[in-house]
């Protein structure tokens, strides 16, 4: 089958592009107001873009409180989502009042970060410390603007639980990562499989 994206075509039941684009890692980024609120939500459209320095994104179907907050005061941290923390990550997703913590909304508890102010999620495996680079309104091909958002943020500081690293590398399966495929679906990190690249690749 074949549809175009503007008519969007499809004849499904439910738009298959992000079912297509899958799986994808979970920014959850937790971030802090002005006045000290506290914010946590996931992210699936959220990836890695450089490595040294390493830059991390996400973008936001609208002008959520993450966006807003991380705007004013310029930081936040991407915590890992994991197969224990399922529920709880899906928690935060809720549209809760401006001020209200996902966090306690959640029964998640929080740990300080080292090199910027919003918190972690204590009991995820990883968390990036980031400063904001920039934040984009994300816009079509012929112009028109949309209410879609990306920030990107430079990676300062990680944190890694020791019980995750595996002959010195980070173990996704260890950590039991997961990522958003399509629809309601997740997938979990349990297996993996390694290929060399071609020299110079």
């Amino acid at each position: 089958m074949f549809y175009d994206t503007e008519s969007n075509g499809h004849g499904l039941s439910h738009d298959p592009i992000k079912a297509i684009v899958a799986p994808r890692p979970i920014g959850w980024i937790s971030a802090l107001g002005p006045n000290g609120e506290v914010n946590l939500a996931p992210y699936s459209f959220f990836n890695i873009f450089a490595s040294n320095p390493p830059i991390v994104g996400f973008s936001s179907e609208g002008m959520k409180d993450s966006v807003s907050f991380i705007a004013q005061t310029k930081e936040f941290v991407c915590n890992l989502a994991t197969y224990d923390l399922r529920n709880e990550m899906n928690a935060t997703s809720a549209p809760l009042p401006r001020g209200e913590s996902e966090f306690v909304h959640a029964g998640l508890e929080t740990a300080p970060s080292r090199l910027v102010k919003p918190p972690r999620v204590k009991a995820s495996p990883a968390a990036l410390e980031c400063k904001l680079v920039s934040i984009q309104e994300l816009e079509t091909s012929d112009g028109r603007k949309l209410d879609r958002w990306l920030v990107l943020g430079h990676v300062v500081g990680v944190h890694i639980d020791e019980g995750c690293l595996v002959n010195g590398r980070f173990d996704i399966t260890a950590a039991k990562t997961i990522a958003r495929a399509g629809y309601a679906d997740y997938v979990l990190a349990d297996d993996v499989f390694s290929i060399t690249r071609p020299k110079g690749g």
